[in-house]
């Protein structure tokens, strides 16, 4: 059976279709002004097309954005490892409330359609129009699930990927019904390869691989990952990791945004999650040349300038203080909501 072949059980918007049938209703979309939509006809069109692979965009959040090419197995695959995953059978319900323009979008229409999942989908803003339907699976980006904190219960299982998730999230999110699940992941693993439980268990700060996957670190300490389903090449990332065992990790930050400050390697990142319980703005860690140490950490705040109190930095070592504060007035983000540091400390200069 071919990758790209619908489960009998998938519906959209809840209509079944044949692969005709569906491939008219992607270009009724593409024929509509609605850009969200028009991005689901289009990439239902080249998922039905007889090509073995599609092109799509990674997110920029670590460099320039690219086009990359993914194998429609490799797509089907991670379907199929989410789906035993979570226990996802067909005739359930998902929700669409992503742009289709990134991976994240598009891999829940391919589960939908690998799995037989009858999908309902949603203009993807931050603040979502839902009715009271209940719905088993959904994936998230961090501000979502932020500002749709009273709707999460009409969700089994919601996924969060896409950026950094604030620790008074997670603390809010023990008091949700829901399943809530971190992820970890790219667009050259076609999303999440690991998973890590939110709520509903004993918080532990490590991700747990999906199955047929292995992992292990480089001579940077750097996360290196098998998963020949999904990518014939080894795919060795820049994220700086912990190894818990085989198949768990901890993840520490990128080894790009690493800070040398006297020969103490710090990872911004570890900063950050100290500093949020008590800055209630958005705000990242950065470094700038210092001649004494070689680098200093500094503290970049969106919004207008205020005074930071002490109390702040409560939680930070000496090394760890930001040595300057500064205010831009917006930060540069991807179409997702990452922060693109590199860009945003450009307004600086």
């Amino acid at each position: 059976m071919k990758a790209n072949s619908l489960h009998k059980a998938f519906k959209l918007d809840n209509v079944s279709y044949t692969k005709q049938s569906l491939l008219q209703k992607a270009q009724s979309f593409i024929d509509k002004s609605n850009d969200f939509e028009a991005e689901i006809g289009r990439f239902l069109i080249d998922w039905l097309d007889d090509n073995d692979t599609l092109k799509v965009q990674t997110s920029g959040s670590t460099g320039d954005p690219k086009s990359i090419h993914l194998s429609k197995e490799a797509m089907k695959a991670s379907a199929l490892a989410t789906g035993t995953y979570f226990n996802l059978i067909p005739g359930q319900t998902a929700l669409l409330c992503l742009p289709v323009s990134y991976i994240a979008g598009k891999m829940m229409l391919v589960r939908a359609m690998v799995l037989g999942l009858e999908i309902d989908t949603i203009l993807p803003k931050i603040d979502l129009d839902l009715s009271s339907k209940g719905y088993d699976f959904v994936a998230m980006i961090p501000s979502q699930v932020d500002k749709n904190k009273d709707i999460l219960n009409q969700f089994s299982i919601v996924i969060v990927g896409g950026g950094s998730i604030p620790h008074s999230l997670k603390h809010e999110l023990q008091q949700i019904k829901a399943s809530v699940y971190e992820t970890y992941g790219m667009t050259e693993t076609i999303t999440h390869i690991a998973i890590k439980p939110l709520n509903k268990v004993d918080y532990k700060p490590y991700f747990k691989i999906l199955p047929d996957i292995t992992i292990s670190q480089d001579e940077r300490n750097c996360l290196v990952i098998d998963a020949p389903n999904i990518s014939k090449e080894t795919i060795i990332t820049n994220d700086v990791v912990n190894l818990y065992s085989d198949t768990e990790f901890e993840w520490l930050g990128r080894v790009d945004h690493v800070i040398n400050s006297g020969g103490l390697k710090l990872f911004p990142e570890n900063i950050e999650a100290k500093l949020e319980p008590y800055l209630d703005v958005p705000f990242f860690i950065a470094s700038q040349p210092n001649s004494t140490f070689g680098e200093e950490v500094i503290l970049i705040i969106e919004g207008e300038t205020f005074p930071i109190d002490s109390h702040v930095y409560k939680d930070l070592n000496k090394a760890e203080i930001p040595k300057h504060v500064y205010f831009v007035p917006g930060f540069v983000e991807t179409a997702s909501g990452k922060i693109q540091r590199q860009q945003t400390l450009n307004l600086l200069s």
